[in-house]
């Protein structure tokens, strides 16, 4: 869980991951967080134990920030939590069930009927678009290449070396796991996306950077 300046919403974050049962561990990455996130994490951190903190001493950005966190998860797969709200944890176990037949499982904000407010109509369009020029690069069908969303193996997180240190991590993990793996599925989740005034952190230049990773990644990068 990577987290910077998320004080409004860290607690309520937490205190939903910790219900879920398929969940053995919890990292935080506090990202020098300069409000009272790191309080928050520290008073979870003492009630309790599947819990652990890191710090960067500076702000790096999402993609370095979790780049912390390679080496120190002993589980079979990880997933990605933003603190933001958007995403509910309770998404998580249908996606660990679908474990027993695949290795990498996406959440998808566009598969299925489940429930869906996504506030700005052009991030809506634009993460439609960016799944498809993904698909097509990549000889796939992706229909939500952006989501936080992503279980994966431990093995292959820890393995690669994190380029980006922004949102394009987003990018990066499917398409470095999709160069040599194709054994891949999409799971339906819930989505409420919030608004700049209530902390939203990413902007129109972030869309650019997904799109040039994707070509860097499937013609430039060995990796």
């Amino acid at each position: 869980m990577p987290v910077f300046n998320e004080e409004n919403t860290l607690f309520e974050s937490l205190s939903r991951l910790v219900e879920i049962n398929c969940i053995q561990k919890i990292i935080i990455i506090d990202d020098a967080s300069t409000d009272s996130s790191i309080d928050i994490a520290n008073d979870f951190l003492k009630k309790h134990s599947s819990i652990q903190l890191i710090s960067s001493d500076k702000n790096c950005g999402k993609g370095k920030a979790l780049s912390l966190a390679q080496n120190l998860i002993r589980t079979s797969h990880i997933v990605i939590h933003d603190a933001d709200l958007e995403y509910y944890p309770s998404d998580l176990v249908d996606m660990f069930n679908n474990l027993e037949n695949f290795d990498f499982v996406l959440g998808s904000r566009f598969k299925g009927t489940k429930e869906r407010n996504n506030i700005y109509k052009r991030t809506y369009a634009a993460n439609y678009i960016m799944s498809k020029v993904f698909s097509i690069l990549y000889g796939v069908s992706v229909s939500d290449v952006a989501t936080c969303y992503k279980m994966m193996p431990t093995w292959f997180f820890n393995s690669i070396e994190i380029e980006s240190k922004g949102f394009e991590i987003e990018v990066e993990l499917v398409a470095k796991y999709l160069n040599f793996h194709k054994s891949y599925t999409e799971v339906s989740i819930n989505y409420s996306g919030r608004t700049y005034e209530e902390g939203k952190k990413i902007k129109s230049i972030d869309g650019i950077r997904y799109i040039t990773k994707m070509f860097k990644l499937r013609y430039l990068s060995k990796s």
